[in-house]
């Protein structure tokens, strides 16, 4: 039945396109503008369902709207809710349609007011405010109505899918959904149809060239003054780049040696690669998804948890576990020491992800435990070959110590008793000039005995039994004071060059000594330098801990002293650098050096509580380095110029006990022949024998260190017990009896060390006798 021609004129105002449709969903009327509008003849339409008019992926959302309209209680639909509406032709175009319900008793129609969406011409500036909008958007910004048809298409749309507004307007966003795909699609968009928004996704589309593109699509409703949802806006965004981006991520990822596990902001695994699934054992679809602490023991769980959390409190590149080893769980329950590196955070659509490198740190803890024992084998044969030097030293030591005594007193009569024969022959020579020649032949003789006096002094300090007589010493002090010295030493050839620390610390060591250690290495370093080179010498302050000291034997912890001479030479090899501190071992052409000047520094370092090391490369140079150890002392000032009256007796009685008689003859006869009054005795008997003979005075008690039977210590202490105010003066060749430790003497000890001379032993008494 149709609506009564006044119904339907009442619903006909202007040209809008009317159609009625009765409770069937029939047409029963329409009006000229709906025909034109449809592309239908008169009549064409009456009798047909209204579903002809609408395309037919969208007759199923209209016959809802239709049926909702006549509800006994529907207030019919007002303009602004968009569909699609299909014409004869086939073709779709976009439609605002207002529904309203039509009754008369029990029968029900509902009239639709049509008209196309572009006749639906916005305020002018309203027009050009929107298409500002979209055109400045790179997205692809695309409105369509609840049903599917396209009736906005802007922004980065055309650039993105490759078709312009004319092409999409009026048509289905179906057109861009991928086969297989249409179903979830239309399922979104219907539950935005229905109110929700959806959150971004990734997705694919279609492109006019039939090729996919990655997209990320935002949904929201749109809604009328009512609050009525009438079209849906979609935002695309390609996602081409990021995804090549993230390809290459997890290519890269799949590549690496290491296992590679990308956890998110709540603690979940999101990506792992192949080499995680073989590390720990599990399928990736087992890891994705769940908590990473399931790769670590159940007991360190909660720690690493914290770690984590404070890891992205602070996102910087970094080992993880601050120093301590962490352990992993494989899915079989079995552990294993792993090296973490978490290399900062990445920004995703999935929101923050951490990245960790996971390495199995078995093999190499087995490796560095591997270099810890062959390490330590190697300072253990270090410490096995120095301590060997030690032992070698030591012997020699103790055969210059046993040589020392009576090489020394020999010397000592050579040396004495040459001067006054030479005195004697200066006299007849003045003279007689025949006597020139053996005034010069005297001289020959003495100064062979000072070589022979210069080396066993050297053996001794090799054998660190040389007589120390340490003091405060600024090593700055010595270098500036033995370089002139080492100038003339070296020769013009050789330039030497001096790098002295400002600010270095004091050493306790005998200057003497010191001097002696600068000037065999200068020399060694010019016999290196035949054709000339440079000898640099420099000093400075270094620390030595734990280990430095476990591998130098004899050296403690502490602040050095250090001291460096170097040579631009021949250089040596390993075998010589090995050999270079033994006693008598040279490289030198025979008769040229004895093969102690590196012994002699060794020696007298190693009695100082220091060390020294060489370093050295073949046709490049040696080094040779020293440490001393660092004192607290402050320097002792020592008053200058001495007494004019040094050596002159003032009537003293001497006792002199010297078990040589060649040797106490001739110490006596110096003592008389100046003054002093002398009870001589060969032995530690005798010496307490005349001593409790003697009824006057004893004033000094001079006498030898080694005797038989007893030693001069052992005399000095009884002789001391009787005459407290007796001094005492030892002379010795091999002072070792009374030496304290680093070979210094005990204190209040007065040595005079063997082979001396007249004006040496005059002045050392003296000295004694006015302390």
């Amino acid at each position: 039945m149709r609506a009564t021609d006044r119904e339907r004129s009442r619903l006909t105002p202007g040209s809008e396109a009317v159609v009625v449709v009765d409770a069937d969903g029939l047409i029963t009327s329409l009006n000229a503008p709906a025909e034109a509008l449809f592309g239908y003849g008169c009549g064409e339409l009456v009798g047909r369902p209204v579903e002809v008019l609408v395309p037919e992926e969208g007759r199923g959302m209209h016959e809802r709207r239709r049926v909702e309209c006549r509800a006994p209680h529907g207030r019919g639909l007002g303009t602004g809710t968009w569909f699609a509406a299909r014409r004869k032709d086939g073709t779709s175009f976009a439609a605002d349609i207002a529904l309203h319900p039509l009754r008369d008793g029990r029968r029900t129609w509902t009239a639709a007011v049509v008209r196309p969406v572009e006749a639906l011409r916005p305020a002018p500036h309203a027009g050009a405010w929107l298409r500002s909008l979209t055109a400045a958007s790179h997205d692809g910004v695309v409105g369509t109505t609840v049903d599917g048809t396209i009736v906005v298409w802007g922004g980065g749309a055309a650039g993105l899918y490759g078709y312009d507004a004319d092409d999409m307007v009026g048509g289905s966003v179906a057109a861009l959904w991928p086969a297989g795909e249409q179903l979830d699609a239309a399922g979104v968009l219907g539950r935005v149809a229905q109110g929700e928004r959806v959150l971004p996704y990734q997705t694919e589309h279609v492109r006019s060239d039939g090729t996919l593109v990655p997209v990320l699509l935002s949904h929201s409703p749109v809604r009328d003054a009512a609050g009525t949802v009438v079209g849906v806006l979609t935002v695309h965004r390609d996602e081409t780049e990021r995804v090549r981006a993230e390809s290459m991520f997890r290519g890269l990822l799949e590549a690496a040696p290491d296992a590679m596990v990308c956890v998110d902001g709540a603690g979940r695994i999101a990506f792992v690669n192949a080499q995680t699934e073989r590390l720990f054992g599990y399928a990736r679809s087992e890891l994705v998804g769940a908590p990473v602490e399931m790769l670590v023991p159940e007991a360190e769980r909660a720690a690493h948890a914290r770690s984590r959390a404070t890891y992205l409190e602070d996102p910087r590149p970094r080992m993880m576990g601050s120093g301590r080893q962490l352990r992993a769980r494989r899915k079989d329950g079995t552990e294993f020491p792993a090296d973490i590196s978490l290399s900062g955070t990445l920004e995703t659509e999935r929101g923050t992800l951490v990245t960790a490198a996971i390495r199995n740190a078995t093999d190499r803890l087995e490796a560095e435990t591997e270099r810890d024992r062959l390490r330590m084998v190697a300072a253990q044969e270090r410490f096995e070959a120095q301590m060997h030097r030690a032992r070698r030293l030591e012997s020699l030591g103790q055969l210059a110590g046993g040589v020392a005594h009576d090489f020394n007193n020999l010397l000592g009569i050579i040396l004495n008793y040459t001067a006054f024969v030479a005195e004697e022959v200066a006299k007849a020579a003045d003279h007689d000039p025949r006597w020139d020649d053996v005034a010069e032949d005297l001289e020959q003789t003495r100064r062979a005995a000072q070589r022979g006096a210069e080396l066993t002094r050297q053996l001794l300090a090799v054998g660190r039994r040389e007589v120390v007589r340490p003091e405060v010493v600024d090593l700055n002090d010595v270098v500036r004071g033995v370089e002139p010295l080492l100038r003339r030493a070296v020769g013009e050839a050789v330039d030497v060059l001096t790098s002295l620390d400002p600010v270095l610390p004091d050493v306790l060591a005998d200057p003497g000594q010191l001097e002696q250690v600068l000037v065999n290495l200068a020399v060694n370093a010019r016999d290196a330098m035949p054709t000339g080179g440079a000898l640099s010498i420099d000093t400075d302050a270094v620390d030595v801990d734990m280990g430095d000291a476990l591998a130098r034997p004899g050296v403690k912890p502490g602040r050095y002293a250090r001291l460096r001479v170097s040579d631009t030479g021949v250089g040596m090899d390993r075998e010589v650098q090995d050999r270079a501190f033994e006693p008598f071992f040279t490289t030198k052409a025979a008769g040229i050096g004895t093969g102690l000047g590196l012994a002699t520094v060794y020696g007298i370092i190693s009695q100082a509580g220091g060390d020294t090391r060489i370093y050295s490369e073949p046709g490049i140079g040696t080094t040779v380095s020293v440490l001393l150890p660092v004192t607290a002392l402050g320097p002792v000032l020592c008053p200058v110029g001495g007494d004019p009256d040094a050596g002159v007796a003032r009537g003293e009685t001497v006792l002199v006990v010297e078990d040589e008689a060649a040797m106490r003859d001739l110490t006596v006869r110096i003592l008389l022949r100046h003054g002093y009054r002398v009870i001589a005795a060969g032995g530690g008997t005798d010496a307490l024998t005349a001593a409790a003979e003697h009824h006057g005075a004893i004033d000094l008690l001079l006498t030898d260190v080694v005797m038989p039977h007893m030693l001069g210590k052992e005399l000095a202490q009884r002789i001391v017990i009787d005459r407290p105010s007796t001094r005492v003066l030892f002379m010795s060749g091999y002072a070792q009896p009374v030496l304290a430790s680093q070979g210094t003497l005990d204190e209040g000890v007065a040595l005079l060390g063997k082979p001396f001379t007249r004006s040496v032993l005059l002045s050392k008494v003296r000295e004694v006798l006015d302390a």
